[in-house]
């Protein structure tokens, strides 16, 4: 018996290679795939607020002072939360606020917390608040959390002298924190400096004329200019289940 097979238009080239058309096809795909992801993770900062229903940095350009429902199809439905619902709510509220941490280095945070002496909310705050790219956003060096994750990641950041490209780095009390020498003149960094849309908690000593600054105490939870209402117990609650 005879087989015969198809021959594919257009495909002149050896028999392992694919033709020129699925060639560009595969190429074409691969491609939406690629600014898929970028759209994704890009649009994903800009819809927090909405998912969480608050304003969570402050922000006069959030979009929920546009749309105050959360996004997708069923956005609008009023939904009553239940005990985990409102405990998963504040968790995801803390993460949000701090660059959207992820689950695993959030949760390695929250053991450290519990190891502590003290109160775990108090001192999960406290280990948020000393990371570096915290640090550096309550220092007014740039507008946003994902800003400062940004510039500590490229190198712009000195931690007592020396470049440190770690954004969970854990900030001692006393570390002197700058900006580098090449970096000064970001216009990211300038406008922020320059904006009046946030103040410089009293737990942070900074001077902008010299772009250095230090990081005096671990604040409490009652010390952070949150602009929302953070409720670690509830964190704690979440993690203790």
């Amino acid at each position: 018996m005879a087989f015969f097979t198809a021959s594919i238009p257009g495909n002149v080239g050896p028999a392992h290679e694919p033709a020129p058309r699925l060639a560009i096809g595969r190429a074409y795909r691969d491609n939406m795939r690629g600014i898929e992801r970028v759209s994704k993770r890009l649009n994903s900062k800009h819809k927090i607020d909405r998912r969480l229903g608050v304003n969570l940095w402050g922000r006069p350009k959030s979009p929920l002072n546009n749309r105050d429902y959360r996004p997708g199809q069923h956005g609008q439905r009023r939904t009553k939360p239940t005990d985990f619902g409102t405990q998963l709510m504040s968790k995801q509220k803390l993460k949000g606020y701090y660059g959207n941490i992820g689950e695993k280095q959030f949760r390695r945070l929250f053991e450290e917390a519990v190891r502590r002496k003290g109160d775990t909310g108090e001192n999960l705050i406290g280990l948020l608040e000393r990371r570096l790219d915290a640090v550096v956003y309550r220092m007014k060096f740039v507008p946003t959390v994902f800003a400062a994750r940004q510039i500590v990641n490229h190198g712009h950041v000195l931690v007592n002298g020396k470049r440190l490209n770690i954004a969970s780095y854990q900030v001692k009390e006393g570390d002197v924190i700058e900006i580098k020498q090449k970096s000064r003149e970001l216009p990211v960094i300038l406008g922020a400096i320059a904006s009046s849309e946030r103040d410089v908690p009293d737990y942070i000593e900074v001077d902008h004329a010299t772009f250095k600054g230090k990081l005096i105490r671990t604040p409490a939870v009652a010390d952070v200019p949150y602009p929302v209402q953070m409720e670690p117990n509830l964190v704690v609650e979440f993690y203790s289940r």
